[in-house]
Parts: structure tokens; sequence; C-alpha cells
């Protein structure tokens, strides 16, 4: 089996404590997940990370090595169980020779999304107003066991007199009917080439789910960083929400408010410009890995 040229051997103690120091950081959501599905209690803002994304925990619980690592035998045998895994001269690796068509496709459209996005100008003035556009004159509200912060009257005054501008069209799906109307932009799943950027949380929470869809391909450290960005965007999402969340902890930003509004701003620039460094980490992996 050949290897990649780019292969570094790596110290059984430097990977065991990289594996350790990942699992300390991930496996306590993983289990505050699993233990509130025990209970049947709902978290309104973490919960969406793992019922939205669907992910497989017990993967992404599990530490994987970047592509070029070499892991000492025979230590590192247990990650043969993984069809992905190669080994050779008493070293075990991730084998890009092992890359399935279907892997490949998958990563050639994610990297060409994520290139696009990086092209397109960041948009700063939605102000979250996704997350209210959900619920506008609506009976059904998503998060039925969280009390709203406003009256509905209150909600729709907010809608009718704001610019909105969503470019996600995952996040624009959800919209009620008659929000969609009110929205400047009429975004479509062909279209996310043109309307995704860095300026939007949503697509940050996404480059998660770009790195669990290319499991084990991209290293763990990565999986992590871009986890830990989904839930500081995800936070910033359901403050700016017309929810009241302060039962559990979250002080609202009050994007109805000139205030609030900067207050957003500042936060979503800095989830930007986190997105930004993970996008080009995620894509240099990608191109070592295609070689």
């Amino acid at each position: 089996m050949q290897e990649s040229p780019n292969t570094m051997e790596i110290a059984l103690q430097n990977w065991q404590q990289r594996e350790e120091r990942y699992h300390s950081q991930i496996r306590p959501w993983m289990d505050a997940f699993r233990h509130r599905r025990e209970r049947r209690q709902t978290h309104p803002v973490h919960d969406f990370l793992f019922e939205y994304y669907q992910f497989n925990r017990k993967l992404v619980s599990n530490w994987h090595p970047a592509i070029g690592d070499k892991l000492p035998v025979p230590e590192a045998r247990r990650f043969l169980e993984y069809s992905q895994y190669s080994e050779s001269n008493s070293t075990v690796f991730l084998d890009p020779l092992k890359l399935t068509e279907t892997d490949t496709h998958r990563m050639e459209w994610i990297c060409s999304l994520i290139t696009a996005a990086m092209k397109n100008p960041e948009r700063i003035n939605c102000y979250g107003l996704h997350e209210w556009a959900m619920v506008y004159k609506s009976d059904c509200i998503r998060h039925e066991s969280t009390p709203l912060r406003l009256e509905p009257e209150q909600i729709e005054a907010t809608i009718e007199s704001a610019n909105i501008c969503c470019t996600h069209y995952d996040a624009f799906r959800f919209f009620t009917q008659k929000a969609k109307p009110l929205n400047s932009r009429q975004p479509t799943a062909d279209e996310r080439r043109t309307n995704d950027q860095f300026g939007c949380v949503h697509f940050n929470m996404d480059l998660f789910k770009w790195c669990y869809k290319l499991h084990p391909w991209i290293s763990s450290e990565l999986t992590l960083d871009c986890f830990l960005l989904a839930v500081e965007a995800r936070e910033l999402d359901m403050r700016a929400s017309p929810y009241d969340l302060q039962a559990i902890g979250y002080a609202p930003i009050l994007i109805e408010t000139t205030e609030g509004k900067q207050q957003y701003q500042s936060q979503q620039k800095a989830i930007a410009v986190k997105g930004r460094k993970l996008a080009t980490r995620f894509l240099t992996e990608c191109s070592e890995l295609a070689g």
C-alpha cells in the first residue's frame, strides 16, 4: 500500500495526549445531550446542534488523527476497524487511497461551497431576525416549552419594520408562510454558492456539519473547533431571538433596539472571523487529502 508523501510519524505519548484532550472536551457535550434524552428534558439552545444536524454521536465522540499522521503499532491497530486506515512500516494511518468515489464527490461539493462563500461579501445587517420570522403570525412555535419574551404583536411589529435579508436557505425554509414574502431574498438550495457567506451564523454553524460529513477524513481537532464555534453561533442565534432564555442563563440581545443591533453585529463579526480561519483549515485538510 502506497503511503501519502506527507505522512509524519507521531510519538505514542503525543497522539494519546491529543486523543485525551479531544475526549475531555467533546464527550461532556455528547453526555449532556444523552442525559437530557434519558430524562426527557430539552435544551432550546444546544439540542438544535444534535437534532437538526443528526450526526452520529458515537463516531464524533471518538478521536481521529489528521491526514499525514502516522500512529505507532501495536497501540494504533484499533483504528484498523475503520476501513479508511492502513498499516505499513509499523504505523497506522488514514489512507487517502481508500477514499471512495462518494467521499470524493462530497468533498469536492463542500469545498466548492466554502470557496464560493469565502469570496462572497459578508452581510452583517440581518440581526438574527430569522428566528423571529419562524414564529411570525403563527400559532405553532418551534420551542413550545420556552416562553417568548415579547407579545406576538411586538414580534410582528419588529418584523414588519425591519429589512429581513436572510441568505441561508436552510434557515429561510423554516420561515412561516407569512414571513417568507417579507425576506428581501428568496434563497433556494441551488443558489447556495451565490448566497452563503460568513456573516451568516448558520453558515458558520454548518462548518461542523461539513466536518462530520467527511468523517473520519477531517481531523478531530478541526471537528472540535468547528463544533465549539457552532455552539457559540447557536447561543448568539438564540440570545437574539424573541425567546426568553434567562431561566437557563442567557441574557437576551435586544435586537429590536439600536444598542442590541450593535451588540449582535459585534459578535456576528467575531464569529465570521473565526469561521473564515476554520474554513481555511478545512480547505487545507481537504487539499492534503486529495493529494
